[in-house]
């Protein structure tokens, strides 16, 4: 990809935050899930750390090294053509490097996430790394989307009573240090949701989960971004699980009839024209 299709996917991602139709995000984990997601229609896709992770044999939290992390963002990113964003965690010790080492592999946009391990980054350092990474895309000549990450409601961190001042006062900083979205995962009721809306300066991104509004009824409350995080690698897993299960108990193959996408069918997703 030559540096101005890839700016001209960046300005795509970022536009799409804009509306009118809020952006929904169903992350990959590898590259036939990404043509796949593209295919129904998407967008843009998005890649969940998790589930990259485990296709790699790895629990999340940062714990597949980076090398490995990049080389499937890589192939994700060059299996499509709508824009890609990078779920890039904290960004594996040096956001910076991994920020523009994601830009390299063809990504256009990034999630940056605020604690490592059970430790909330200094809300100083995190803005300081903010600056550098819109710094480096700037020098690499990609506008990076660039979605800024508080885990403080899903990490359940510090006094319930505090969560949502201390969340908004890391967004709203995130958003002035150069972030294009903001990110508060772990939010699940309508309430909250909105006030979010109201409180922070950029466009809000919400985790959808078990619990969590419908599609629809976020966009009224103002929401700009919904993604699913590990939530498709998950239900492909549970599927799997239960096929498997029901083969090995009871010699049950029915799914590859009803279920299966055709063998040649997932080839010709896979063959690039």
């Amino acid at each position: 990809m030559d540096q101005v299709e890839q700016r001209q996917k960046a300005e795509r991602l970022r536009a799409l935050h804009a509306g009118p139709d809020i952006l929904v995000l169903a992350n990959v984990s590898d590259a036939v899930s990404a043509r796949i997601v593209e295919a129904e229609g998407f967008p843009a896709v998005a890649t969940s750390s998790a589930g990259v992770a485990a296709v790699l044999g790895y629990p999340d939290g940062q714990q597949i090294p980076r090398r490995e992390m990049l080389f499937l963002i890589e192939r994700i990113a060059r299996s499509v053509d709508v824009p890609v964003t990078a779920d890039i965690e904290a960004g594996y010790g040096d956001p910076v490097q991994t920020a523009r080492d994601a830009i390299a592999a063809g990504a256009v946009g990034m999630n940056l996430e605020d604690i490592e391990g059970d430790a909330l980054i200094p809300l100083v350092r995190q803005v300081e790394s903010i600056h550098a990474v819109r710094a480096a895309a700037e020098a690499a000549g990609v506008p990076l989307v660039l979605n800024a990450r508080t885990d403080i409601f899903l990490a359940k961190h510090g006094d319930a009573s505090t969560r949502f001042d201390r969340a908004v006062e890391r967004l709203n900083a995130y958003w002035e240090a150069g972030a294009d979205c903001l990110f508060a995962p772990g939010v699940v009721d309508m309430l909250t949701i909105i006030r979010l809306v109201s409180a922070i300066k950029g466009p809000l991104n919400i985790l959808a989960t078990v619990g969590s509004p419908s599609i629809s009824e976020m966009q009224r409350a103002g929401v700009r971004r919904v993604s699913l995080g590990s939530g498709p690698s998950r239900v492909a897993l549970g599927v799997f699980r239960r096929f498997v299960r029901d083969l090995r108990e009871n010699g049950y193959m029915k799914p590859l009839e009803t279920q299966a996408i055709p063998f040649t069918e997932v080839q010709k997703l896979l063959t690039r024209d």
